[in-house]
């Protein structure tokens, strides 16, 4: 599974899991990355390149690589290393100027700057992170692509009761047993927001990482609460519940970049890959990487050939 919401502090030795992670971590880890292991670039990248880093999980290094690709084909000089781990430490090597750019996630960028934030429109959660970054840094456009919590059902589960939406599931609250992690039961964004905004009170089954996928295959749990972007999607062909009323957020994918090196060349390059991502290309090749084990950069180089960025 994948991200949520806050951050924790957190000693620079303690594991930390990352709010937006392409697989494996929990949906509700108030964390920043998979572990706070990786240091960020021991050096500056020279003026003429742009250095790309990426948190230690595989869709920030899948983006990583999109980015560089990108860059790399129009004639601008890009390097990827190592992933670095942590929010606290990508964003401390982005600051200092170790690296130049990185993937992020909208609304756990924000929170994390800001633990009050409460805004649900995408354009409110981009405009008030706007304002939050530091002053040296910029935003760049925004993409469809969302590595987000959701409630999915299975495709028959849809297909019977007619689901659409989170609301529509809530007719149907008797009859549901809801699978997620343990933290889920207690947040806003989570089973406290779905009674509230949707009057939806499953039967709560608290469960771990992969088995939150395994309850909702095996029919221990009529609902769950997985990433969008999450592999299961495709290879389980689950049904992923719109969320009308923006309780979980919205975490697109946005370019976090030092604006020295935001040339409008380097933006225009880098916008262009950002219109082409959308929550199911991104998993799909989150599903090459993580169930096909292909190399993640071939994946971002095959992606960018087909849509024409190379």
């Amino acid at each position: 599974m994948k991200r949520t919401i806050g951050i924790a502090a957190a000693a620079a030795a303690t594991a930390l899991t990352l709010t937006a992670c392409g697989g494996g971590s929990s949906p509700l880890s108030n964390s920043s990355s998979n572990s706070s292991t990786g240091a960020a670039p021991a050096s500056k990248a020279p003026s003429t390149t742009i250095s790309v880093g990426a948190a230690n999980f595989p869709e920030s290094q899948v983006l990583a690589d999109l980015y560089a690709g990108a860059l790399n084909a129009k004639g601008v000089k890009a390097t990827t290393g190592d992933p670095i781990g942590a929010r606290e430490v990508y964003l401390k090597a982005l600051k200092d100027g170790s690296i130049d750019l990185v993937p992020e996630y909208m609304y756990s960028l924000l929170t994390f700057y800001d633990k009050t934030a409460n805004q649900k429109d995408p354009q409110a959660i981009y405009n008030a992170l706007k304002t939050k970054i530091p002053a040296t840094q910029v935003l760049l456009n925004k993409s469809q692509a969302q590595d987000a919590n959701s409630i999915a059902v299975t495709k028959a589960t849809a297909d019977k009761w007619h689901l659409k939406t989170i609301a529509d599931l809530a007719k149907h609250s008797s009859q549901v047993t809801l699978a997620a992690p343990p933290e889920f039961k207690g947040r806003q964004q989570g089973l406290l927001g779905l009674q509230s905004d949707y009057h939806f009170t499953p039967k709560f089954i608290p469960l771990q990482g992969n088995a939150v996928v395994q309850a909702l295959k095996n029919g221990q749990a009529q609902a769950a609460n997985i990433f969008t972007t999450d592999p299961s999607i495709i290879t389980d062909h689950f049904v992923l519940l719109q969320d009308p009323k923006h309780i979980f957020g919205s975490d697109n994918v946005v370019p976090l970049m030092n604006k020295a090196k935001a040339t409008p060349q380097v933006t225009k390059i880098l916008n262009a890959v950002q219109a082409k991502l959308t929550t199911a290309n991104l998993g799909a090749m989150d599903k090459q990487v993580q169930v096909d084990h292909k190399d993640p950069q071939a994946v971002a180089n095959q992606f960018l050939k087909d849509q024409g960025l190379s």
